[in-house]
């Protein structure tokens, strides 16, 4: 900020140094950055720090009298004018500005104030609110150069110096200059032949026009475009992790090729997403308010980060449209810009509805990334495909609503068959025979006469039973497990533990070829006519449940758990 002030002071002396008598002194360009430098920190817009009651950036306030009574302009008169006689005063209790605030008039300065005043010291408006006029035509003594409007003044401002247009620059020249201009490439060696052999009267015109045509046109446009708006593929803040922000370059690029209006393009970047029905690209336009950096501290305060990229969105849309420093204004009225600090926070406001912080933690900010909400955007090639593929999609689904109309009719003539052929498929349970029944634990299994096998012996806290039987014909559609009481058990229950309980903690299966091949099986559904609470059937199909199966060991009664695929 202290280089755009310094900045806009030297411009003023620059300005004072080359006033014509003449001429009628120019607010804007002449008087108010003095003010702006010298007046406005004690007779400006605060009223913490104003002294004297006297203000001196609004020209009513300007006209009334300050604390002495006297007024500080009384335009057309600076000899009545309490300003006029403060800066031309010699005695330091007196002068204007004060010794102590280390700013001094040169002569020509103060004598440009007086002029002022003279003229009635009229405070148009900013510059940047002035609509600009057409000009009328200078009269030139060369009528014959001009080529054009722009020439016409060109060489008006060139006579009133006293100076002649330079020749005309050779052909080598002009195709390097508006290469350089338009496309930021210098031409080719066959590019500037190819100009040297055309000798039709619009050769220069048809170079410009190859240029515009080319897509670096639009590469050169959108350089100063993409400065203004803060763009750049990285976080832009403490590791500045990598980011994808070129998709929004490329819009700029196209945007500039395209020759979008600039209305367009200004409403599609700052609220493309608000458009009736917007399109990926209106919407992708919209990442021109998410060129803020972003933050991958741990502790940082998400809601003050969030506020400071409102702030930073404010701010880079008055540098980039309005061309004004509105971020001056977030803690105070602006000191030369017309911008007060209620206006800056009413256009906040406007940003102020998005929970989108700029924080990005974790992988995300290690690896690089955007945070969330974030736009995918397929290249042309997927955007391609994926078009075909929408296509197909409808064309299915057409087929499908056409193809349902006749389902009731069908479904009629298969349900007869279908009763018919259930009638001779009844599902029935079948008895496996086991070859092998084995315990890792070391336990001992005693075949009954029902076909069931008795556990007894070593009983290990955790043991897998590993039973193998060859499968019998039919359809193998699941298992079915039944745990019987027994004399041997505590209280006849059906587990072997102290409590009569057991868990069973996972069944898996495999089917085995005889070729050798082995297919584990999947068990879809399991099901129990009882399951002690927190033990439910379902955890021994589960890949990872952590429990089993369990039965209330105190009740001595079957408890069944049916297993089907």
């Amino acid at each position: 900020m202290k280089f755009r002030f310094t900045l806009a002071f030297c411009i003023a002396v620059l300005f004072t140094a080359s006033h014509k008598a003449n001429s009628k002194v120019d607010f804007n360009r002449e008087i108010r950055p003095l003010m702006s430098d010298t007046c406005f920190r004690c007779h400006g817009f605060d009223a913490n720090t104003r002294k004297g009651k006297l203000r001196l950036d609004d020209r009513e306030s300007a006209l009334k009298a300050g604390r002495s009574g006297k007024p500080a302009i009384v335009p057309g008169k600076p000899e009545a004018s309490e300003i006029i006689k403060r800066i031309f005063a010699t005695d330091e209790s007196e002068i204007m500005p004060p010794p102590e605030a280390h700013k001094t008039f040169t002569t020509a300065q103060k004598e440009l104030f007086r002029q002022w005043v003279k003229e009635g010291a009229d405070y148009p408006k900013h510059w940047a609110f002035i609509p600009p006029q057409k000009p009328a035509f200078p009269k030139v003594k060369n009528t014959r150069w001009s080529q054009n409007a722009i020439d016409t003044f060109i060489l008006g401002r060139l006579e009133k110096e006293g100076l002649l247009p330079s020749p005309e620059a050779s052909k080598e020249t002009l195709i390097r200059r508006v290469s350089l201009d338009v496309t930021g490439i210098p031409p080719t060696l066959e590019e500037v032949q190819q100009f040297l052999n055309d000798k039709s009267p619009n050769a220069y015109e048809k170079v410009v026009d190859r240029l515009f045509a080319s897509p670096h046109y639009g590469e050169r446009m959108a350089l100063q475009w993409l400065d203004y708006a803060r763009y750049a593929d990285s976080h832009g803040f403490q590791s500045d992790s990598s980011r994808t922000m070129w998709p929004w370059r490329d819009w700029v690029i196209q945007s500039f090729n395209e020759n979008k209006p600039f209305d367009q393009f200004t409403i599609e970047q700052i609220a493309g997403d608000l458009l009736p029905q917007p399109s990926r690209p209106q919407i992708l336009a919209t990442a021109f308010n998410r060129n803020h950096r972003l933050n991958g501290e741990a502790g940082i305060v998400a809601e003050e980060w969030r506020i400071e990229n409102i702030i930073d969105r404010v701010d880079t849309t008055g540098a980039t449209w309005l061309g004004l420093t509105l971020g001056c204004a977030r803690c105070h009225d602006h000191k030369y810009d017309p911008v007060s600090q209620r206006e800056f926070y009413q256009l906040f406001a406007y940003y102020n509805n998005v929970p989108e912080t700029g924080h990005i933690i974790g992988e995300e900010n290690r690896k690089g990334g955007n945070t969330a909400p974030y736009l995918e955007v397929p290249s042309i090639e997927q955007e391609t495909q994926l078009a075909k593929l929408q296509a197909q999609v409808k064309s299915l689904e057409a087929r499908l609503n056409e193809e349902s109309k006749n389902l009731p009719a069908l479904v009629a003539a298969w349900e007869p068959s279908f009763q018919a052929k259930l009638k001779t498929q009844i599902a029935t349970w079948q008895q496996l025979a086991p070859s092998k029944v084995h315990s890792a634990g070391g336990a001992k299994f005693t075949r009954q006469a029902d076909g069931s096998y008795l556990a007894s012996g070593k009983n290990p806290d955790t043991d897998v039973y590993t039973i193998e039987a060859p499968l019998l014909s039919g359809q193998f559609g699941g298992l079915l497990l039944e745990a019987l009481p027994d004399v041997s058990f505590i209280d006849g229950s059906l587990g072997r533990a102290s409590n009569g309980n057991f868990v069973l903690s996972h069944i898996e299966a495999e089917i085995s070829a005889a070729d050798g091949t082995k297919t584990p099986v999947k068990f879809n559904k399991a099901e129990a006519d009882f399951s002690q609470k927190d033990y439910e059937v379902a955890h021994t199909i589960a890949s990872q449940s952590g429990k089993g199966w369990a039965i209330a060991g105190h009740l001595p009664e079957n408890r069944v758990p049916r297993k089907a695929m």
